[in-house]
């Protein structure tokens, strides 16, 4: 698959890294700084924003079993003890709010989506008339909102985290199977790190999901800083997706993962300045510089002067350097002819002084 479109914007190997700024809860349920977050994305140079649309209701119930409870040793200490109602209540995205950013976004050009968590969800999100949906990792595994969100027939954006790869698999048929032409996968490593170890991250990942699945992969980073999704983009990843707030110092339950705008600002410069580096398949010189360095390289020179009618030899004829004589792979060719004119040492062979019926 070599891209897929999204609104105006082509998306895949070859094209500019599509970055987006997930708002998450990071507004801290104040409309007013929901409104600045999409600014200070599209300030920071993002291309899109994303919202999350679920309430308590629509991705839990309110219970305080075992089950419920937010444990782990390494998920951030400010969930644990928390039941899964308490966490998504404090940190959902009203509904209302959303026609009304989606409407703010589109005013000041920048692309906004969201991540349905449920089948309503899909329903509210279509008639905002968003241009493709994102897909939660923890949705993956989610079957029957897979089938609503193909029936749109929209590009879908799909984060794989943990899942396996029949897991995948599954997934990205079943959005096939209901409708999905243009799929974009994102490798997603969700230890929610202030500073994410490199060796958890297999950046690999990201070609052998294009390679094996055909579609557009990416990376989705739920971990601190900006040097991994860096990575990501060296490694091929066609879209970028990190976690966006104002100020970690005002707290929530993704500030200690999520960027400033500042540190945006430098990630997206930063990955366009690696995109210049990648840049595209090429083979040859590149620029004048390189094109002058051609001549640096062997050629066949006569190193010993020779009289008109005398045979060449590896000894008054070699490869060596500079390039202005013949190419080296005519070494062979040359060796038992005879000369057509006087050769002085130190110059360049050519044919026009080859006998070549010699």
């Amino acid at each position: 698959m070599q891209g897929l479109k999204i609104g105006d914007r082509i998306i895949g190997t070859g094209h500019p890294c599509f970055v987006i700024a997930e708002l998450s809860g990071n507004h801290h349920q104040r409309y007013e700084e929901a409104v600045k977050l999409i600014h200070a994305a599209k300030e920071a140079g993002a291309d899109a924003v994303k919202l999350q649309t679920y309430t308590p209701d629509t991705i839990t119930i309110n219970s305080s079993k075992q089950w419920f409870l937010v444990a782990g040793k390494d998920n951030p200490r400010r969930w644990k003890g928390k039941t899964l109602y308490e966490l998504y209540r404090s940190a959902y995205t009203p509904w209302e709010w959303q026609p009304k950013l989606k409407k703010i976004a589109d005013e000041i050009g920048i692309m906004l989506f969201s991540s349905p968590f449920d089948e309503t969800a899909v329903d509210f999100l279509e008639t905002m008339q968003v241009p493709c949906y994102k897909v939660a990792s923890y949705e993956v595994t989610h079957i029957p909102l897979l089938k609503k969100i193909a029936r749109t027939g929209k590009p879908v954006i799909l984060s794989i985290g943990f899942a396996s790869v029949e897991e995948v698999g599954l997934a990205i048929q079943t959005l096939r199977d209901g409708g999905t032409r243009d799929i974009a996968v994102l490798h997603c490593v969700t230890s929610y790190a202030d500073e994410p170890k490199a060796e958890d991250m297999h950046l690999a990942t990201i070609r052998d999901i294009r390679e094996r699945f055909c579609v557009v992969s990416g990376f989705s980073d739920n971990n601190g800083g900006i040097e991994i999704p860096l990575r990501a983009v060296m490694a091929g990843a066609s879209i970028v997706e990190k976690h966006f707030i104002l100020d970690r110092s005002d707290a929530g339950p993704d500030a200690n993962f999520s960027l400033e705008p500042t540190e945006l600002k430098v990630m997206v410069e930063k990955i366009r300045e690696a995109e210049k580096a990648i840049g595209s398949v090429h083979y040859g010189p590149v620029n004048d510089a390189e094109e002058y360095n051609k001549r640096f390289r062997r050629s066949i020179f006569v190193v010993e002067d020779i009289k008109k009618g005398e045979v060449f030899t590896g000894k008054n004829v070699r490869v060596i350097r500079p390039g202005n004589g013949l190419h080296s792979k005519f070494f062979d060719q040359v060796v038992g002819k005879r000369a057509l004119e006087n050769i002085e040492r130190g110059t360049p062979l050519q044919w026009d002084m080859v006998d070549k019926l010699s």
